[in-house]
Order: C-alpha cells, then structure tokens, then sequence
C-alpha cells in the first residue's frame, strides 16, 4: 500500500495524492535445477521480499528521498523492486545456489484487469 502522486497529462486524475495497493509477485529464473531440484529457496525469497516491501508500504513516495522528482508509476515500482531483491541475490541473501539464478520478474497487480511487470537478468 502506498501513496503517491504522478506529474504530467498523461496521469490525468492520478496527478493528484492517491492511494495503490499492489499484489507483488516475484518470479526467479534459472536454466537449471540446484542440487536440491529447486530454482530457488521459496522461503529465503519469501523474506528478502517482505524486507524489500517493508520499505516502501505504508509510505507516501512523494515524501520519500529515493523518489524524489520520479513519477512512481507501477512499472517503476516493479524496477526498483526487482533491483533491490537483485542486490539481495548478489549479497548471498537467498542462499549460495541463487547466485546461479539468470532472471527475476516482479509483477505489481493493482486489480484483476490492471498489472505490469518489470524482467531483468542477473
């Protein structure tokens, strides 16, 4: 859940303060299996994710440093959602067999018929 405001006409009404409340999903690439058939730890990412949402829900962007003068928009939010847990992968965050990950996909769903999705290798 955040609150946010955008600049420019395209935003139309959303260039006014308003409330998003996203689902987040996150999807870990690889070529192959680890030694334990998995792709990644799903329990390891769990909280890597959680940390990475921790910091921005209940937040007014607007008000937040890292975000100043960006329009937050939901593809935006993806990025920077998937860099932060990018970061956290090359940290040794979600374990020593995630450094062999090759993709993450985060996915913000704002409703049924309104998502995007923001891919990057690592």
């Amino acid at each position: 859940m955040v609150a946010h405001s955008f600049r420019g006409e395209v935003f139309g009404p959303a260039q006014a303060l308003h409330g998003a409340t996203y689902i987040v999903d996150a999807t870990f690439r690889r070529a192959e299996l680890d030694a334990d058939n998995i792709v990644v730890d799903i329990g390891l990412a769990t909280q890597q994710l959680g940390a990475v949402l921790a910091g921005l829900n209940y937040r007014n962007l607007d008000d937040e440093p890292a975000f100043a003068g960006v329009n937050t928009s939901t593809e935006y939010l993806a990025k920077v959602i998937a860099d932060r847990i990018a970061d956290r992968v090359h940290a040794g965050a979600l374990g020593e067999s995630a450094r062999r990950l090759t993709g993450l996909v985060v996915t913000l769903q704002e409703s049924h018929v309104a998502w995007a999705s923001y891919e990057r290798g690592l």
